[in-house]
């Protein structure tokens, strides 16, 4: 339809530019609007898209970066905290959902096969959905989203398994079920011993020798994710796992934050196609009359997957709100999902409905989950009075972190929110005499203040009950540097409702958010740029005005 590739993207471009801005003038998120562009622009619609290779290589690009950036984040303390419970959760997940969504798939009238091919299909999530969206909420560094990208990498790794036992049976090999999971245990297992000893003894060394140049730093960091992803897929897993790992291989050194604020912008842009990419292979022709069958299971996939989540982190010992959270990254199903199905066609297994099927099921999971995900507080205040069943009377878990540091330490201020902002600012009232209890809702940021001596408790300021834990009684300000308006005036309510009678600052940049925190009755309202501007103003002009006398 274009005369080149070039003149292709420059449409798709300004479609996705035009599209995203009035997605986001109506308050919608962009991963449903790229996907919406990649429908319209695909064979379905408009057609517009023949550069299906050139898009294809920057969307893998894309995926590798993103979960390149994703293991640049964890480190091995993190690992061996949520190890157990991500692959309970996983495990169980997978569990709960191929065995209930093979008993519904038979009572759809479905033939055995057909139906193990979708019970399957429904337990993949898709994390490079789930990632994208926790990061935009900022909640990729939080409990529930490291316990959520734990067990996101249980759930690929059974895709690479159950991929390679179907890939077997197809070829005659006559390698059984238990032969083809060693083969895949001890892979994985030589895998992490190179990247064991890389992380220990190599990278450090060599990434202090390029450190000095930002362009070389990124450049190496790139080149890195994308070399660990071909090796992963030539090694049996997928590029997404190798990705992963070329991340975590990073993850201690002290150049993790500059390469994962370097690579953010780029992972930004090269996920746009992605995106277009799984829309315009939707193929919408082969959904057929299978509207009643796909309500059924996307209820399933939208209900049931988050309840497993949920009962699973319960009895575990984590707090309903955590496992809430959690779950709701679990309600949908994954473009491997489709590829899954895809595979099945090819190997004859089974026919282009389930395709369809699987098709039309991931549209509606895909969809409604990422507005469940974007308002997961607003749905948890709702839900909250009937989650109580799957927490336990002493969630020992989170308990145990809250308790590391004692007992509710007395306090004149109390800073929730302690990034480099508000840990500055606790450290400047410090020096002031001033006695500061931080609040954050970041292990490793509890962790990391607990040993520059600060008192800090773990804690969410979006949880409603978590003030009652708090000495509010002698507090005479509390303090919130976080940016989220909802998140603020939740606070403030929740402060009000325990009893809370001292004076309150938070935190704001846009002007309509400082209105409306003034409004609801917010003492000081705090504009960190804006402040440290006028501060330095005023020193400056003090000090022209100082040489001029």
């Amino acid at each position: 339809m274009f005369a080149d590739a070039y003149t292709e993207f420059t449409v798709l471009l300004l479609t996705a530019a035009l599209i995203g801005a009035v997605g986001v003038r109506l308050r919608q998120p962009l991963i449903v609007a790229y996907i919406v562009i990649g429908i319209a622009v695909g064979p379905s619609v408009l057609g517009w898209v023949t550069a299906h290779d050139q898009i294809d290589l920057l969307a893998q690009i894309g995926v590798t970066l993103l979960l390149f950036v994703v293991g640049l984040k964890l480190d091995m303390h993190l690992v061996r905290n949520l190890g157990s419970v991500a692959l309970a959760t996983g495990l169980g997940q997978l569990l709960f959902t191929i065995v209930f969504g093979y008993l519904i798939a038979l009572a759809l009238g479905m033939d055995a096969m057909t139906a193990l091919y979708v019970a399957v299909a429904l337990t993949f999530s898709s994390t490079i959905i789930i990632v994208k969206l926790l990061s935009d909420k900022r909640e990729i560094d939080s409990l529930h989203g490291r316990i959520a990208m734990g067990f996101l990498i249980v759930q690929d790794i059974a895709v690479v398994v159950a991929m390679m036992v179907l890939g077997a049976h197809h070829a005659g090999s006559g390698e059984g079920w238990l032969a083809v999971a060693a083969t895949v245990t001890a892979k994985l297992a030589v895998a992490l011993a190179v990247v064991f000893v890389l992380m220990r003894w190599v990278l450090p060394r060599l990434l202090h020798l390029i450190a000095g140049s930002p362009e070389l730093l990124l450049l190496a960091a790139v080149a890195w994710g994308t070399a660990l992803a071909t090796a992963g897929e030539l090694f049996g897993f997928s590029k997404e796992v190798g990705a992963f790992l070329a991340g975590f291989s990073l993850a201690s050194t002290p150049y993790r934050e500059a390469m994962s604020t370097r690579l953010t912008s780029l992972r930004d842009f090269l996920l746009l196609f992605f995106f277009i990419d799984l829309g315009a292979k939707l193929d919408l022709s082969a959904l057929g009359g299978d509207l009643g069958p796909a309500v059924v299971l996307s209820l399933f996939v939208l209900i049931g997957n988050p309840l497993i989540v949920m009962a699973i982190m319960g009895w575990m010992g984590y707090r309903k709100r955590t496992g809430f959270l959690a779950g709701l990254t679990v309600a949908q199903i994954s473009e491997f999902s489709i590829v899954f199905v895809a595979m099945g066609i090819t190997l004859g297994h089974v026919g282009k409905d389930a395709l369809g099927l699987v098709t039309l099921v991931g549209l509606v999971t895909i969809t409604l989950s990422t507005y469940m995900i974007l308002y997961s507080q607003h749905l948890y205040d709702r839900f909250k009075p009937w989650l109580g069943r799957f927490e336990r009377r002493v969630p020992f878990r989170e308990l145990a972190v809250e308790q590391q540091q004692g007992g509710p330490a007395e306090a004149d201020v109390i800073v929730f929110g302690m990034g480099r902002y508000g840990k500055h600012l606790a450290q400047r009232l410090e020096r002031l005499e001033t006695r500061v209890l931080g609040v954050d809702f970041d292990p490793e940021t509890v962790a990391h203040c607990r040993q520059r001596g600060m008192t800090i408790r773990f804690g969410d300021a979006e949880d409603p009950a978590f003030p009652e834990t708090l000495p509010l009684s002698g507090v005479r300000w509390v303090v919130s540097t976080l940016p989220q308006l909802d998140v603020n005036l939740g606070l403030l309510d929740s402060l009000r409702r325990h009893g809370y009678g001292g004076r309150v600052a938070m935190t704001a940049h846009a002007p309509a958010d400082i209105l409306r925190l003034e409004h609801a009755g917010v003492d000081r309202v705090l504009q960190p740029f804006d402040d440290a501007a006028e501060f330095a103003a005023r020193a400056i002009g003090n000090e022209i005005h100082t040489q001029e006398r």
